[in-house]
This record gives C-alpha cells, structure tokens and sequence, in this order.
C-alpha cells in the first residue's frame, strides 16, 4: 500500500461525541484554519460533514464533545 502524501491542503482532526463514540482523521481545508478563530472553523466544518452524512443516513446527527488535530 503506498503512503499518501501530505499535500498542505487539509488538516485531520480526531472527534469525540456526545453518544461516546469517535471519528478519527476527520478531513478539514487548511484555508478554513487560522487567524483570529484559530482552530474554531472545523467544529463549524465538521458539523456541516455531519449534517450530511446525517441527511443521507437517516439517522440522527451526533454532538460533538471535543476535537482535537490528529496526532496531538
């Protein structure tokens, strides 16, 4: 299997949720990160992936507890 590059683009946050479970190397852009906000837009970001994949589910979406850069 070959390694993937890292190509700058995005940043993979780890997520803990509510229901106790979690989400490992969540996919976030780069461009979202920073300034002021610091880490704050990939709550927003990952939220936003939830919905969907809640929307297409059909199940309910889950609260996010915490979430932390990967391999922090």
């Amino acid at each position: 299997m070959a390694k993937r590059r890292d190509d700058g683009k995005y940043v993979l946050f780890d997520v803990s949720y509510a229901d106790g479970s979690r989400a490992s190397n969540r996919k976030v852009p780069t461009e979202l990160l920073g300034g002021l906000d610091g880490d704050e837009p990939a709550r927003t970001e990952i939220e936003a992936q939830d919905k969907r994949i809640a929307d297409a589910s059909g199940k309910p979406q889950r609260g996010i507890l915490a979430l932390v850069r990967a391999g922090r």
